[in-house]
This record gives C-alpha cells, sequence and structure tokens, in this order.
C-alpha cells in the first residue's frame, strides 16, 4: 500500500549571497574601474568585427551590443556577456531608470557584474585566421594573433621613410628601402654625407661643400664651395682698393690690375706720403701753440692745490686724536673679551659637574624617541592590517559569489544532462553497500534521483529512496517512494495528479524478473496536490516496504544487486493525459 514519508520535504536549499556580500558586490571591480583589458584584447579591438574564426563563433562569445566578438568579457545578473568597454558605455549612457539589457530587458546591476575568467579563457583559445589570408594561411589563436601579425611577412606596412606613403607587405619592405623608394637615405657621391634620395640633386647645386664650383669673380679656377672664402684673398679678378687709400688713392680695380698700378705709380704715392706727413707736423706746430696758452692757467691751479693742502692738514690731526680714542676702545673691549672667557671657563666647570645627570637625561630622550617611533610604526601597521582584512573581506565576497553561482550551473546542467521528459526514470545506484552502510550508521538517510517530467510541459517529479528501509520497513526492507516537485508549468497542468505510477527494481540477469509495484494517487492527499511554493516539493508517496533486504542482495532467479550496483525505475502511466 502507498504510504506518505511525513520526513519528505524539500531538497536542497540554494546558496544564496549574504547581505555582507551583496553590499561588498556593489565595489565590483567595473564599477571601481578596476577592470582592465589584456594587452592583446586591447590591440585586437581595432579589428575585432573582421575576424574570421576557424569554427563558427557560438553565440553567446557574440557582443549583444556590438555583434563583435567579446572582448575582455563581462557578465550581468541575466546571464548575458558584454565586452568591458560596451558595458561601460550602455552604463553611461543609461537613462535615470537604470541600464536594461539589449537582449531580454533585464535590468541591470553594476554590482552584480562580474569579470568572467572562464569565458575569457575560452574566447583566447579560439582559432583564427590571419587577417592576411588567403595570401596567409596561417592559424593561430586569439590571444596569439596580434603576436602573428607583428611577424606576418603578407602584414601590410607603412613605410618608415618621412615623406613616403608606400603601404606594402613586409616580406618586400626591405627591398623597397634599400632600393625602390624615392625617399631612401643614399651617401652624396661629392661629400658622402647622408641624404634623401630626392634632395641629393638640390644638395650638389646648392650646398654641398666639396663640390667644385665657379668662382663668382668670374676667373678661370673651379674651387670647392667651402673654399671660396679662401680663394677670395688671392683671386685675381676680385676688385680692391689700392693699399695707399689710406693716403688719398682712389684707385679700385681688380686685383691684378691694382697690383700693376702700385708697381707704376711709386713717386705719385711718395709724394702723398709726403704731403700727409707735412700736414702732421702742421697740426703737431698748432698743439704746442696751445700747450703754451694754458701754461698760466697751470700755476694758477697750482696754486689752489698748495691752498687746499694747508686746510687739510688740521683735519688730519683730527683724524689721528680720535684713532687714539678708537685704539682705547679696543682695549677696553679686549678685556671684556678677557672677562667673557673667564665666564665661560666656569659654565664648562658645572656642565663637567653636572655631565652624569645630562648623560642619563639623554638617554632617557633617546629611549622616548626610540618608542614614539615603535608606538608610529605599530600603529602603522594596524592600519595596514586593517587594510588588508577589509581587502580580504572584499575579495571573499566576489569568491563567495562565483563559487554560488558555479555551484548554480554544475547542478543545473546535471539536471539537464539526466532529465528525461517521457514520464520514465531509470535510475543507476553505485556503491550500493557503502550508501547502505552510511544509512545503517545515520550518516545519509535517504537518496534522491535527478528529477524528470511527464512531457516537455508535463510534471516535475523525482523518487526517492531507502536502502536501509523506512518507517515499517527500517532495517527489513527497501523503502521506495516517489514526489510532486514545483514545475515551471504548473499553473497549465490539472490537479490533482491522477496518473498510475509504477516503482520497479530492475533485474540485471538477463532474466527479466524485475519487483514492480504500483500505485493510483489518492485525489483527497495532499501529496498529489499543485505543491505550494517554488522551493517545496509535496510529501513522498510510495512503499516503505517495497522489497525484503534479504530477497534484494540474494535473490533466487534475479540479479538486483550487481557489481554493487541497483537501478530503480519510474513509469507514469501517461493515458489520458492530453500534452499542453
Amino acid at each position: 500500500m502507498a504510504t506518505p514519508d511525513p520526513n519528505r520535504g524539500g531538497c536542497e536549499e540554494s546558496s544564496l549571497p549574504s547581505e555582507d556580500a551583496a553590499r561588498r558586490s556593489e565595489e565590483s571591480r567595473l564599477g571601481s574601474g578596476e577592470s582592465r583589458m589584456s594587452s592583446w584584447e586591447s590591440e585586437l579591438s581595432s579589428i575585432q568585427h573582421s575576424l574570421k574564426f576557424v569554427l563558427t563563433l557560438r553565440e553567446e562569445f557574440v557582443c549583444p551590443i556590438c555583434r563583435g566578438v567579446v572582448l575582455n568579457p563581462q557578465q550581468s545578473s541575466c546571464g548575458h556577456i558584454y565586452c568591458f568597454l560596451c558595458l561601460q558605455g550602455l552604463l553611461d549612457s543609461s537613462p535615470p531608470s537604470g541600464p536594461v539589457c539589449p537582449v531580454d530587458g533585464a535590468a541591470i546591476s553594476p554590482a552584480e557584474v562580474f569579470q568572467d575568467n572562464c569565458c575569457k579563457r575560452e574566447i583566447s583559445g579560439l582559432e583564427v585566421y590571419c587577417t592576411n589570408s588567403p595570401a596567409c594561411t596561417s592559424v593561430v589563436t586569439l590571444r596569439h594573433l596580434q603576436e602573428h601579425l607583428s611577424l606576418c611577412q603578407y602584414e601590410q606596412l607603412q613605410c618608415c621613410n618621412p615623406g613616403c606613403r608606400a603601404a606594402l607587405q613586409r616580406r618586400h619592405l626591405q627591398e623597397h628601402l634599400a632600393d625602390a623608394c624615392p625617399h631612401r637615405v643614399e651617401p652624396c657621391p661629392h661629400c658622402q654625407q647622408p641624404q634623401r634620395l630626392s634632395s641629393i640633386q638640390d644638395h650638389v647645386q646648392s650646398s654641398c661643400p666639396e663640390v667644385e664650383v665657379d668662382c663668382p669673380n668670374s676667373c678661370s679656377l673651379k674651387v670647392p664651395r667651402h673654399k671660396l672664402t679662401e680663394h677670395g684673398e688671392s683671386c685675381p679678378e676680385l676688385h680692391v682698393d689700392c693699399s695707399f687709400k689710406k693716403f688719398g688713392c682712389s684707385v679700385q680695380d681688380k686685383r691684378g690690375r691694382v697690383k700693376l698700378h702700385e708697381d707704376a705709380a711709386v713717386n705719385r704715392h711718395m709724394l702723398l706720403v709726403l704731403r700727409s706727413n707735412t700736414h702732421l707736423e702742421q697740426q703737431v706746430e698748432v698743439l704746442q701753440e696751445e700747450a703754451l696758452l694754458m701754461q698760466p692757467e697751470l700755476e694758477t691751479d697750482s696754486l689752489l692745490l698748495a691752498g687746499l693742502q694747508k686746510k687739510i692738514r688740521p683735519l688730519l690731526q683730527q683724524n689721528n686724536s680720535r684713532e687714539h680714542i678708537v685704539s682705547a676702545a679696543q682695549r677696553t673691549l679686549s678685556r671684556q673679551e678677557d672677562v667673557l672667557s673667564t665666564v665661560q671657563l666656569d659654565v664648562q666647570q658645572v656642565s663637567r659637574a653636572l655631565g652624569p645627570g645630562l648623560e642619563e637625561l639623554e638617554e632617557l630622550r633617546k629611549s622616548l624617541d626610540a618608542m614614539i617611533q615603535e608606538v608610529s610604526a605599530a600603529e602603522a601597521l594596524r592600519e595596514h592590517l586593517g587594510a588588508l582584512e577589509e581587502n580580504l573581506k572584499h575579495h571573499s565576497g566576489l569568491l563567495d559569489l562565483h563559487a554560488a553561482q558555479l555551484c548554480r550551473n554544475e547542478r543545473h546542467l546535471q539536471e539537464l544532462q539526466a532529465t528525461s521528459y517521457d514520464g520514465k526514470l531509470i535510475w543507476k545506484i553505485d556503491d550500493f553497500r557503502t550508501r547502505r552502510e552510511d544509512e545503517v550508521g545515520g550518516q545519509r538517510l535517504c537518496l534522491s534521483s535527478v528529477p524528470f517530467h511527464t512531457g516537455t510541459c508535463g510534471y516535475k517529479m523525482a523518487s526517492k529512496v531507502y536502502l536501509n528501509g523506512d518507517g515499517e520497513g527500517r532495517g527489513t526492507h527497501l523503502s521506495l517512494y516517489v514526489v510532486l516537485m514545483p514545475g515551471d508549468f504548473d499553473a497549465l497542468l490539472p490537479w490533482p495528479f491522477r496518473q498510475t505510477v509504477s516503482l520497479s527494481v530492475l533485474d540485471q540477469s538477463g532474466a527479466a524478473n524485475h519487483r514492480s509495484l504500483s500505485f493510483r494517487p489518492d485525489p483527497a492527499s495532499k501529496s498529489f496536490q499543485r505543491p505550494a511554493g517554488e522551493s517545496a516539493s509535496n510529501v513522498a508517496v510510495g512503499f516503505s516496504c517495497f522489497l525484503p533486504l534479504n530477497k534484494l542482495e540474494t535473490p533466487q532467479n534475479a540479479a538486483y544487486v550487481k557489481d554493487d550496483t541497483l537501478f530503480v525505475k519510474v513509469k507514469v502511466d501517461m493515458a489520458g493525459l492530453d500534452p499542453l
């Protein structure tokens, strides 16, 4: 007979972050600006939308904002992943009501955003074709693409010579720089100084110091440009003045002709020199006459100087008497200095007498300074420890959030892998003897299966087993139950649950001697009503004395436990149950 299990309720409680952890999460790296893009991610942001992946890019790796591959992925509370820069832009430009997810319209809280390092590792390992394909056939991981492009022979590069706008592949760059670039640097054929090829001709024609040029004075010689000044000092075609110009000769002509003029006009030049000397003699005579006229004035000035000297003598005498007074004052000052020295000696004697006490006072002062320094260091260490403790709390909160999310994801994945939707459950229970011994010892009273469904939108159910028995079957029988769990489509299903349920322990010998019992639900029982809450299952219903333990382990014509493994089957009669 079907009996309820009064001890059965909801299974595991989901682990929720505490209020303190929620507050700490508000100091997440996105909000505080601590999230940083890796160097390879920042370098790829300019070619993010032109990347070609070897395998089709999974939709969860595509940013819903920019529609490119996600760089520095950030996950929001709704589970969607965005580029760090895209999410920052979304948060900065959000309306006063707050940012919302562009995919499902869910509200985004910056405190619940975290960097998805797992997704980041997966994306960084994706294989992409070189951006220079098909010329380059290399395939590299995304995080190594920029490193490959820095060496790829098919990468387009700008010529590094100033003024050259040519862009060509890396494999052709050296040849271009050495032979083809019109802006490359070549040595001047005359002075060997490095010059840009496009300006060598101008350099030769206008500024090269070693190029031989015509003399600017039209002489027949060609002179290196840097020696033109030196050549000008001897060029026969240069126009110069006669060397007797200061004596009145006004001849100016080419250097060669001026030389012939100087040789031919010696007499004339001598006359010019004599005329100049005569003029100088006349000037000397005039000066002498002026000196004779100034003689009486000099005598008068001498008499005036003698009178001034007579007046100065009394003043000098007064100065001598004052010097005597100053000497007396200096002697008095010297005596005062002697008295001061005596006082200083007395002070030194007193200091020596007080020496031991002063030394002890100085040692006490030094000890006090050392203690103050130690107290300051201890206070600084205490503040540092407090900061480290706050940092540890912050990181612990983030770790708790990540661990809770990972636990939920793993549990959801296990349910998805094992869930059936045809009203049948085949449950494999391994380590049978160890689990039964644990039940006997009171360590674990019940085992629960993964949920199964009567259809895609059907009832959600699970099975429970007591390997050492439950209720009146404890210690003697295997107890087997089934329980209704809260489902996503309960509001659309008929209640109470009315389908016949068969529970079986399967024979593993191949003889198909399965042990099966069935029950039809009692519509009045609360166990078959709609589950009251989202986290609480109904009371389990089944058979506390399903199969004696001695027949379970040592049956005559069957093998229920084989290789320490037991198989349980649950089947719901789907007759009369219309699918939604």
